[in-house]
């Protein structure tokens, strides 16, 4: 079954990102489960910035999952990098993602590696670059694999990064490692601006596909915007996903309304 997810984070330094719901996690949850979502993805600014039996009273309080817990913050905040020429800031950065996997592998929720995969920087090769990105993504996919959850890899748009920028490179790159236990995020924001058929590419793609990011082409919640997503709901289906699909969307025009327009657009494509 496709499970409905929004977004929470706890980073005032990534406030004016595309997540839903900011800073209050207690009323955030509330909001949620009110409004019927299955789940949360949840962004901190490091594995020990909730204490973990807080956050599993609120969610067993709430009836709602982890679905994912987001990385991001080690770039913001401390600037790291699994592709940064500094062999000590990469060794930081496994850390970092491998302290957030511990945080969230009791709640069965995978780390998702977006914005810390870096890029490849002046004076490096591509292939150096891929080549750290790799050894750092087969530690931490073994290192998932012993929690028992799976690693997720996000392609991002050309603009946030000149690694893989959609589900092809991705896969290909994911066949080379020698960890069997990395899956993609498919970032229907990202997929707009870089694949030719979001539904096609879903369809190729999908037993690959391990966690879904939910937002319209402009990147407002899904109905803002003008991505075809009953073709996209059509293909994840047809693929027979199970996972979650999660809004990482702006919280247009406000997070109330977002929330309320992202579950609205969840029922309607995927009659929950």
């Amino acid at each position: 079954m496709i499970k409905s997810c929004v977004t929470i984070a706890l980073v005032p330094q990534i406030k004016t990102g595309p997540w839903i719901y900011w800073e209050d996690l207690e009323a955030s949850i509330a909001k949620a489960a009110q409004l019927g979502f299955n789940a949360i993805e949840l962004f901190t600014a490091s594995a020990n910035a909730i204490e973990p039996s807080v956050l599993t009273g609120l969610l067993q309080n709430s009836g709602l999952n982890l679905a994912a817990v987001g990385t991001g913050a080690g770039k913001v905040i401390q600037g790291l990098t699994l592709t940064d020429p500094n062999p000590t800031i990469r060794q930081q950065a496994i850390a970092f993602v491998a302290d957030m996997i511990a945080f969230g592998a009791p709640f069965q929720a995978p780390a998702i590696i977006g914005s810390m995969q870096g890029n490849v920087v002046a004076g490096v090769e591509r292939e150096q670059a891929l080549e750290w990105l790799a050894d750092g993504l087969n530690i931490l996919g073994k290192v998932a694999e012993e929690k028992k959850v799976p690693l997720i890899y996000e392609p991002l748009n050309r603009y946030e990064t000149n690694l893989f920028n959609n589900l092809s490179s991705g896969v290909e790159f994911l066949n080379f490692l020698k960890t069997r236990n990395v899956k993609l995020l498919a970032d229907l924001f990202h997929m707009n601006i870089e694949e030719s058929s979001l539904p096609e590419s879903i369809r190729t793609f999908g037993p690959a596909i391990g966690h879904i990011h939910f937002a319209d082409s402009n990147r407002r919640p899904v109905g803002f915007g003008h991505t075809a997503m009953a073709e996209i709901a059509t293909a994840l289906q047809e693929s027979n996903y199970q996972g979650y699909v999660s809004a990482e969307a702006f919280p247009w025009p406000n997070p109330d309304e977002a929330a309320q327009q992202t579950i609205k657009a969840f029922r309607e494509f995927f009659k929950d």
